[in-house]
Formats: C-alpha cells, structure tokens, sequence
C-alpha cells in the first residue's frame, strides 16, 4: 500500500473504506507491538469466545480486543476494575472506523518487574551466546535411555509417563525429583541436572512442570539454572508450561517443546509411526511392483495386437514374452523376499529393546545365593576369631589364677596388698579366695 506523501497530495477523493483501510496501515506500520497499562471496565465476553473491554487511567480511556485465540492461554480471569499490562497491536476497526488495541498477551500488574528481570537475564545470556544455534546438540533419534527432571508428584510426570508409554513402552526412563516451584526450586533443578550429567546413564533429558503464572515458573527462569543446563553433556529438552510460555530454560536448552507431552512426543520414536511407515513402504513396492506388471501387459496387449498371422513370428512373441514374465517373476520374487528379510531384522530389532525379565531375575537370584554364601562365611570365620579370643582372654582372668591356689589380699582401704610396708601389726587385711573370702588380723610382719 503505497503512503507516501506525494501519493497523499495526489489523491483527491477518499471514500470512506479507502481512508479507514489507510488509516489502520499507517497504524500498524507506526506504531510498535507495546504495552499498556491501566484498568480494566465495561468488559464484555462474547460466546465466540472474544473479549471486548476498555483500558482506562484517570484521563483516557481505549477499547480493547482480545480474541479467542488469543485469550485462551490465560490462567486467570480478567474482571473489571483490575489493573493490568497488556500488550497491544495499535489498529483502527475498519467497518466503524473506531480506533482499539489489538491485545496479544494479558498480565496483572505489578508482574513488570519480573518480565523486566527476564528480559535483562535474556539480553545477558544472548551477548554469551547460550541461545546461539550452533552450540544445540541434535536429540538422538533412537535414545537407549531418558532422563526426567520434575517433581514426582505433578502431572506432567504423569503426562510424560503416559506418552513415552504409549509411543515406546521398552524405553527406560529415570526420574530425577527436583521440586520445580517455590523458594530453592532452581537450587534443586541445578543439582538434578547435575546429577543426570555426573551419572551419564541417560541419552536425552527432559526438563518439564505444568502450566502457570510467571511466578510459578520463575524457577526456570533462574541464572542457575540455565547454567546447569548449558554445562550439561546430555542435551536437554524443555517442556514447561503452555505452548505460549517461555522461560530462560527454554532458551538455553537444546530443544524446546510446548508442553511436557510435546517433550516426550520430541524424544522418543513412535512404533506405531515405525510400522505405519514400514506398512506404506510395503504398498508401495507392492503398488510399484502392480503398475508394472500392468504396464507390461498393455505393452504386451499392444504387441500382440501388432502381431501378423504368420505363426513362426506369433511363436517367436510368445516364447519372448514368457521369458519376460518369468524373470519379472523372479525379480519380483527377490524383491519380496529382500524387503521381508528387512522388515523381518526391523521386527527383531523392535524386540530387542524389550527388556529380558527372566534373565534379569535369574541374574537377581544367582546375586541373592552368592550373597547368602559369602554373608555364611564371614559369620564362620567371625565365630572362629571369637573363640580364639576367649580362650586368649581366659589365660588372663584372675579367677583362673585363683582356681590354681593363689589368692588377693586387700587392704582396709581396698587397695591390692604388693608390699608388708602398705600394713603394720594390728591392722585388720580382706583375703580373697577362688571360692570365697575372709578377714584377718597382722600379728607378724617380716622382710
């Protein structure tokens, strides 16, 4: 649409759909996508599912839209006389020439410090090059095994279980709990992720919670946990919130997907896609290999249709033409055969994924009886070495001394009798024996 001044000047006469179709195009080339704030009234839902209303401060006021498609990622619902931030696309309504804003997001207000905060985290990383896409690791296309981080106690594990399950019901999966909201909720996503990447038993990790406010998924939007998720040797794969919210994660992972399902639909191959694909591969061959059997016999019709009566020459056609049926047979013999022997390995190799329940419990039983046996040898040799030890302690025991006709003599005090200086004549002295005691007097003492 061409609005320049010199065509301005040029054109004369206007109708009225030419000037509000200009109008609404300089609109929108001028203005920017920005934001607005103000309050809420006269708000009207429609049952197409559009939100009409006005935004208004002390001095003005402007009609708003908000349409289906736009509004339904909302988690909340709007109502008169809230204080909001909306972001807006200046237009003009063509058919009533009324000036409105075309509302893309909608947020309470008070949450652009938050958003400010995102975007200064955002324009940081990006001067790094976190966001960069030459530093994202391509997903494996056939992962051995998947690694979760998320709260074992949401949905989304729920959702992600389900789908991994439905898609490939042999694939492993390990789940790393990490709360994903509240105070210490990016502390324990960083520790998770490092775990995951200090164990590398995974081949992708999925990074997931459900829907909510920006508070509820400002855990994702924490410097440490993009750093954990750019220091990690196993790509890594966001799926947090609704497909319209974005997170620092997100930005910094390898891959994002809309939603924790769409995560796990990112990751792990479909068996069904699998056959479904080895199903059409088969008819088409089978089409392939129809059309020119077909092909052939219209040829075939066409010769013989061109053919003269002499029979030699009618003989000489016929011998031809079975020759070319019979090796358009075997061709199409070995070409069936060559195609099942590989639909057949992609079978074997679907079932090789499957995991070995009973080797596994046998190996978890051979386990269990070495255990057992090497638990019963080291109570045999522990009960040898305390035998030896009370046969060493009874040699010491001062009863046994006793038994063999020796005795303990004591003191009035208590005190052991070693020397006839510890006694004098008339002091009174306690005797032990092996079996009993008695006390006596000194009448004598000696060198």
């Amino acid at each position: 649409m061409n609005l320049s001044p010199e065509y301005l000047q040029k054109k004369t006469l206007w109708s009225v759909s030419e000037l509000n179709r200009n109008a609404r195009a300089m609109l929108e080339q001028t203005f920017p996508l920005l934001w607005v704030s103000g309050e809420i009234s006269n708000l009207k839902r429609y049952p197409s599912g559009h939100w009409y209303f006005s935004l208004k401060d002390q001095n003005a006021q402007v009609r708003c839209v908000m349409f289906r498609h736009k509004n339904i990622y909302l988690d909340w619902l709007p109502q008169d006389g809230m204080q909001v931030e909306a972001q807006v696309l200046v237009t003009l309504y063509e058919a009533r020439g009324e000036f409105q804003l075309a509302v893309e997001l909608l947020r309470r207000a008070g949450l652009g410090a938050l958003f400010e905060a995102f975007e200064r985290l955002k324009n940081k990383f990006q001067q790094e090059g976190l966001f960069d896409a030459q530093r994202k690791r391509p997903l494996p296309p056939s992962p051995r095994q998947i690694g979760v981080v998320t709260s074992p106690n949401t949905a989304a594990l729920r959702d992600v279980l389900t789908t991994l399950r439905r898609r490939m019901p042999s694939l492993p999966v390990v789940i790393y709990p990490a709360p994903v909201q509240g105070e210490g909720a990016a502390n324990h996503i960083a520790a998770a992720l490092q775990i995951a990447a200090r164990r590398a038993e995974c081949d992708v990790l999925i990074l997931c919670r459900g829907g909510g406010s920006i508070e509820d998924l400002w855990a994702f939007n924490e410097e440490i946990v993009a750093r954990a998720i750019a220091a990690s040797p196993i790509p890594v794969v966001t799926g947090i919130g609704h497909e319209t919210d974005f997170t620092i994660a997100d930005f910094v992972a390898d891959a994002r997907a809309p939603t924790p399902t769409g995560a796990a639909q990112l990751v792990s191959p479909d068996r069904y896609e699998l056959l479904h694909r080895l199903q059409q591969w088969q008819h088409r061959f089978q089409q392939a290999m129809q059309r020119s059997l077909e092909r052939r016999m219209q040829a075939t019709d066409l010769f013989a249709h061109r053919l003269v009566h002499p029979g030699e020459r009618l003989l000489n056609q016929q011998i031809h033409l079975k020759q070319i049926g019979d090796r358009l047979f075997r061709a199409w013999n070995s070409q069936q055969e060559a195609r099942k022997w590989h639909i057949d390995t992609l079978k074997r190799r679907l079932d090789t994924r499957k995991p070995d329940i009973p080797l596994r419990i046998e190996r978890q039983q051979e386990l269990a009886a070495r255990l057992q046996r090497a638990m019963t040898h080291k109570l045999e040799k522990l009960t040898i070495d305390l035998s030896r030890l009370h046969k060493h302690l009874a040699h010491l025991d001062p009863e046994a001394v006793l038994a063999r006709g020796y005795s303990i003599a004591y003191t009035a005090h208590g005190d052991i009798l070693h020397d006839r200086r510890q006694i004098d004549k008339g002091d009174g002295i306690r005797v032990i024996f092996a079996r009993g005691w008695a006390k006596a007097n000194v009448s004598e003492t000696g060198e």
